[in-house]
């Protein structure tokens, strides 16, 4: 795209009036006259108009999410109502959207616009706020070192922590629904490293506890109080919410597809036996 972030800025507001048009996104055609005839462009005139690139449109055209017409010849022919669909993808996508996402929300979902722009709003803050964390764990790692002092390894952990934790968010919100990530993005809000640091101290215990006792009954008392312990952790997380709660089990269930950063910080938590006894005990 040639589109620049205040271009983009520009047409936003012109964007949702245009999505949320009942005439447009209904079907009807905007017609530029000449001479009684529609208008129409071909895909490098068009690409010169609209300041993309054609192998941008050759790409939208390829998933379905700007579809122009063709003339018998087989020439992809676009119109002005494909410019003002174009503004509103490149509108979608600057704010982060996936194509798959905006081709469903334009084609039959647009009143769903107000939900999915607050969910992305959420995402968006939530990324400014792990920047911000990053961005201050560098800096304390640059003071350190002007006053004469090396970075010790706790600062540069740190930064770690914090760029892994960005990246693990970003990662996880495709599990969970948009009301569920709104309420996930909220308990960020609330949590502190001290918090975490809590909670990776109670299942790292929970776990060696598990371990120690794998040759219990899981209808014994002791196991009954390890389940009833690892379930409080879960719902610490969870809330008890319907939502999280399945999100947690997409996660789990796809764990072969994490990224190497979570699958490294999971594995003292990946004993098969230590979840199967849970479960026993759970059932």
């Amino acid at each position: 795209m040639k589109y620049t972030i205040s271009d983009v800025a520009v047409r936003l507001p012109a964007f949702f009036k245009i999505v949320l048009d009942s005439d447009v996104t209904s079907g009807s055609i905007l017609n530029e006259e000449s001479g009684g005839a529609m208008r129409g462009y071909r895909v490098r005139e068009f690409a010169d108009l609209a300041g993309v690139t054609v192998r941008a449109l050759h790409h939208y055209d390829r998933l379905a999410v700007l579809r122009p017409k063709r003339t018998e010849s087989g020439y992809r022919l676009y119109s002005l109502r494909d410019l003002e669909r174009l503004e509103q993808i490149v509108a979608l996508k600057f704010l982060g959207l996936p194509l798959k996402e905006i081709k469903t929300l334009l084609d039959r979902e647009v009143r769903r616009l107000p939900q999915v722009l607050r969910s992305q709003r959420l995402a968006l803050e939530e990324k400014r706020r792990s920047l911000e964390q990053a961005i201050q764990a560098i800096l304390d790692a640059e003071q350190a070192i002007a006053s004469g002092k090396p970075a010790d390894t706790q600062v540069l952990a740190k930064i770690i922590e914090v760029i892994e934790m960005q990246e693990n968010t970003e990662f996880m919100n495709k599990y969970y629904s948009e009301e569920a990530q709104a309420k996930l993005a909220g308990k960020r809000k609330e949590w502190k490293p001290e918090m975490q640091a809590e909670v990776t101290r109670a299942w790292t215990e929970l776990f060696r506890d598990v371990e120690a006792s794998l040759d219990e009954d899981p209808k014994s008392e002791k196991a009954q109080a390890l389940a009833a312990r690892w379930k409080k952790l879960v719902e610490g997380f969870t809330g008890g919410d319907p939502e999280v709660s399945r999100g947690l089990g997409k996660v789990w269930a796809d764990r072969q597809n994490w990224t190497p950063t979570m699958k490294e910080q999971s594995a003292p938590f990946t004993n098969p036996k230590v979840w199967e006894f849970i479960r026993k005990a759970s059932a």
